[in-house]
């Protein structure tokens, strides 16, 4: 296999470059630069001066009146409020834009990642922003939450981190999908050391995400309860499929998930992690990866779903583009319709029908621009 640099290192090093390339421009370089950079993104329409439940969007409006709603906001990454406040005013757009939906959702989903170091202060600072939300929150942990005390303080704060509930003829499972395999103890790492290891994703020294075997086991049970004709929506951080492993964007025991959720007539899988727009079909389960309100990575070298319709290219002038947050229409038949809310962007709605159909209806639409 190909070798790709960390996508820590790449992000990291990309920052960089950009930001030392602007140190050698003089004043009158860094305007012309940013106002053509502007320029580009306002001549191809990419502006919109409103949040997506104020947009009349055709593509956006559901085929039909679903069965219910519910809002989905992730990954926020939150450092204390006096290191970055910049990802604080994101998880806020966020709240404001599922408070501001009318009629309100059902719940809101909070897909993990709500601190960046898993620090009690972090993570006490996300619970007191999502006190904010209007609508019942239910939340999802992230490996980012977990690995500096394992999970302590996350329970402590919103309980047990894989459970399941019913809501208006739906099965809902949140799953932890981001256990990982003793890679520490041998090592003699220190709590810090462990947390910035998987916080780096492809270091080499972790392995790879997983639901592991008490994991799946509880599953099994769960389902066990649950007639087969009954939708689910599976709520997990990671994937719950393998799309690159270097960079896990991957849960090792996906296959073995997937044969657990393979009796189920409907199934949908909600995950963050990846910060991208994401679309998979792989036998009766649908995938939707959701954005992130901190940032987006770009797209792996390989292994990228076949109906995953990219987003383009951020912007680099602005902190918010390529981030965002999300809406499901749940569906009569339990399937549900998604819908990107993409900062500063028109909205794209990604249909059940879409994957469904593997890519031969209700196509969204593509961007002109190049994809990251």
């Amino acid at each position: 296999m190909k070798r790709f640099k960390s996508i820590e290192t790449r992000h990291h090093e990309e920052r960089d470059a950009f930001f030392d390339g602007l140190r050698k421009l003089d004043r009158r370089g860094f305007m012309k630069l940013a106002g053509l950079s502007a320029g580009i993104v306002a001549a191809k329409g990419l502006i919109t001066p409103q949040s997506f439940q104020l947009v009349s969007v055709a593509d956006a409006a559901p085929a039909a009146k679903p069965r219910f709603t519910f809002a989905y906001i992730s990954d926020a990454h939150l450092y204390k409020k006096d290191l970055n406040d910049r990802f604080v005013r994101s998880i806020l757009r966020a709240v404001d834009d599922v408070n501001r939906l009318d009629p309100q959702p059902d719940f809101v989903l909070f897909g993990g990642d709500l601190a960046q170091l898993g620090k009690k202060e972090e993570l006490d600072l996300g619970k007191e922003l999502l006190k904010s939300v209007k609508a019942p929150v239910k939340m999802m942990v992230g490996e980012h939450d977990w690995f500096l005390d394992m999970g302590e303080h996350w329970r402590a704060l919103f309980g047990a981190p894989q459970y399941s509930f019913d809501h208006k003829g739906v099965h809902f499972v949140t799953l932890m999908s981001v256990n990982e395999k003793d890679f520490w103890t041998e090592r003699g790492m220190t709590p810090e050391e462990r947390m910035q290891t998987v916080a780096g994703l492809d270091n080499g020294l972790q392995s790879r995400f997983e639901v592991g075997a008490a994991g799946r086991e509880w599953l099994k049970q769960d389902l066990a309860k649950v007639d087969k004709k009954t939708p689910l929506i599976v709520f997990s951080h990671s994937p719950l499929y393998k799309y690159y492993r270097p960079w896990n964007f991957w849960t090792e025991d996906a296959d073995d998930v997937q044969a657990l959720l393979k009796p189920f007539e409907n199934v949908t899988v909600i995950h963050g992690h990846t910060h991208q727009m994401l679309s998979n079909q792989i036998g009766n389960i649908q995938f939707h990866g959701m954005l992130s309100t901190a940032w987006p990575w770009p797209y792996a070298p390989e292994g990228l779903p076949s109906l995953t319709v990219q987003m383009n290219r951020a912007d680099p002038f602005s902190n918010f583009d390529g981030c965002g947050n999300g809406r499901f229409d749940v569906l009569a038949a339990g399937l549900a319709d998604s819908l990107y809310n993409l900062w500063d962007r028109d909205p794209v709605s990604v249909r059940s029908s879409y994957l469904a159909s593997h890519g031969k209806k209700d196509r969204p639409a593509a961007t002109k621009l190049p994809s990251y």
